[in-house]
């Protein structure tokens, strides 16, 4: 019975789909084209005047043709490499700039003496003779390139140079030949000195920074002229004197008076109880 059901339905669908096919269609379906629109592309429009529509659409090698070339902003930085004319090419480096900061706070560098001691009390060398000057440096940041040493003397006004623009070492020795023939400037008198010790680069009287060495005159020494070569028998001594100074012979006057007094004393005591008589 389903059977059968279901083959008079696809008969009578089969018989509607024959006989709407071959039946005409009214006069009036042939305007319905007017009221479906068909799919138009990009650039081609119903309404479009003639002039626009006989103007050609571009192509990718004329959009190509159109973009402008991207610009650089500036302020940005491009990569890679840059052909050059002759093909090579070219790069850029930028040097590097090495700045050295150095802490406010910390004290200036200064110098400590080794040769001689900043301990030992005050040294005194004979003109003529070989000085030797050795230091350390302490609180030193920034080592100097060239470093000065020379000698002040402030009863002549005079400077004695012992070495110009030497080399930084961390441990500094330097001879002085105190000889007249060698300093070639003014005679060293019997006086006191000052060693004096900064960077070669900076003035004397520069203001000390922190870290960078400063002048050094803290040092002090003496230096003297021995006198000539005399012979004993022709020498004499302009302090001395064969006779008795003023404080000896008061000292002697004393002695004698006390003597005195202590004989008479003891006479006039001892003749009181009839001693001596």
């Amino acid at each position: 019975m389903r059977t059968f059901r279901v083959g008079r339905l696809l008969s009578a669908l089969f018989l509607f789909t024959s006989l709407s096919s071959a039946w005409p269609w009214p006069p009036s379906v042939q305007h319905l084209d007017g009221l479906i629109y068909r799919r138009q592309d990009r650039g081609s429009a119903s309404d479009t005047s003639p002039a626009e529509t006989a103007r050609p659409s571009p192509t990718p090698a004329d959009d190509a043709a159109e973009t402008p070339a991207p610009t650089k902003a500036a302020g940005t930085k491009s990569t890679g490499s840059t052909k050059a004319a002759k093909g090579g090419t070219s790069k850029t480096k930028d040097a590097a700039t090495k700045t050295s900061s150095v802490d406010a706070r910390l004290p200036p560098g200064a110098v400590n003496m080794i040769t001689p001691s900043a301990l030992a009390q005050t040294s005194y060398y004979k003109v003529g003779d070989y000085v030797t000057f050795a230091w350390n440096y302490t609180s030193l940041s920034i080592e100097p390139s060239k470093i000065d040493v020379f000698v002040s003397c402030q009863a002549n006004s005079a400077t004695y140079t012992i070495s110009n623009n030497a080399s930084f070492e961390p441990t500094g020795n330097v001879i002085w030949d105190t000889k007249p023939e060698a300093s070639g400037t003014a005679p060293l008198l019997t006086e006191t000195y000052t060693l004096i010790i900064h960077d070669a680069s900076k003035e004397v009287t520069s203001i000390p920074q922190a870290g960078h060495l400063g002048s050094y005159n803290q040092f002090q020494f003496g230096m003297y002229t021995p006198q000539p070569y005399t012979p004993l028998s022709g020498w004499k001594c302009a302090t001395c004197s064969g006779a008795l100074s003023t404080m000896d012979q008061q000292a002697l006057k004393f002695m004698l008076g006390m003597c005195m007094i202590t004989v008479l004393s003891f006479t006039w005591f001892a003749g009181g109880f009839g001693a001596l008589f």
